[in-house]
């Protein structure tokens, strides 16, 4: 069960740092083969997803974290096709790729049928039947094992996942080897989008470290962020792609793209909010370079 204290959910960060959560009620709770989930409903953001003590996304902000994940990489692509999503069990991820009209096929692997099952139950807002898009296939299986069994190439891959833990599943899909795996598997001119944990910085080293081993992979890999009010913190994403630095491309230009593709219907992510998410500040900067970790299968990362 969740550390509670009355109808507070306290999510813990650090033995000594922790935030609260006044709750109205709770919605679900439940236990997979692979991590717990709590659904339950806040005052102040909310109904919330929680995986394993952690909020995932919540009704008040899902749209920032969304946006900002996936309409980057998909605005520098001249003509995006073919998606990989990877993770995204509630299913927000189809519906921001599902807004560029290029898109014809998009494949999901995520390893817990129960997540997306509890998310189209209790969750339909964030996946406003994404499942259901003809363009959408659906497999439940561990993504590693899909990407060296299957061949095929794609035009952006997304990798929403829980942080890299070492005893969590997901983190054989945060190493070096699986990076250069992906690599493989993205056409020329693609690109690969990832959540890549915190930047706050008390605890930047893991984003420190998966910014280090994309590095080892592809030629050009930057660092962004976005505040998420859920979070209580500026969180951090990664683009990474042999051809394109998401630094080049202007607010304008930016613009003119969405203009194009008809998509109007974004609350977080326009030309000037990618020249500020792409803005890093100094301090995290440097934090970011005096991280040297590199995540590999038999090295996972050891953080709190």
């Amino acid at each position: 069960m969740l550390p509670l204290s009355g109808k507070w959910f306290i999510e813990y960060t650090h033995p000594s740092q922790a935030h609260m959560y006044g709750i109205e009620r709770y919605v679900y709770d439940g236990k997979t083969p692979f991590q717990n989930i709590e659904i339950v409903d806040t005052d102040f953001f909310g109904r919330c997803l929680i995986l394993d003590g952690k909020i995932q996304s919540s009704n008040y902000d899902e749209f920032i974290y969304h946006e900002a994940l996936v309409h980057p990489a998909m605005v520098i692509h001249p003509s995006p096709k073919e998606i990989m999503v990877i993770g995204g069990g509630e299913g927000a991820v189809l519906r921001e790729v599902l807004k560029h009209p290029s898109v014809e096929k998009i494949l999901m692997v995520d390893i817990d049928r129960q997540v997306i099952d509890v998310c189209k139950k209790y969750l339909p807002d964030w996946n406003q039947g994404s499942f259901d898009n003809p363009k959408v296939e659906l497999y439940h299986m561990d993504a590693r094992k899909y990407l060296e069994e299957n061949t095929g190439k794609w035009d952006v891959i997304f990798l929403d996942l829980t942080e890299p833990l070492d005893n969590s599943p997901s983190y054989l899909l945060f190493t070096k080897e699986f990076y250069r795996l992906t690599a493989q598997r993205i056409k020329k001119g693609g690109s690969v989008a990832l959540q890549a944990g915190s930047l706050n910085p008390k605890f930047i080293e893991c984003h420190g470290a998966i910014y280090n081993t994309l590095k080892l992979v592809f030629k050009n890999v930057d660092s962004y962020g976005a505040f998420i009010p859920s979070y209580d913190t500026k969180w951090g994403f990664i683009y990474a792609s042999q051809k394109d630095s998401a630094l080049n491309f202007t607010g304008p230009a930016i613009d003119e793209c969405l203009n194009k593709r008809k998509i109007e219907d974004l609350r977080f992510y326009d030309g000037l909010t990618h020249l500020h998410i792409f803005t890093l500040a100094k301090n995290i900067r440097a934090l970011r370079s005096a991280e040297k970790r590199i995540i590999e299968d038999d090295n996972p990362l050891f953080i709190y």
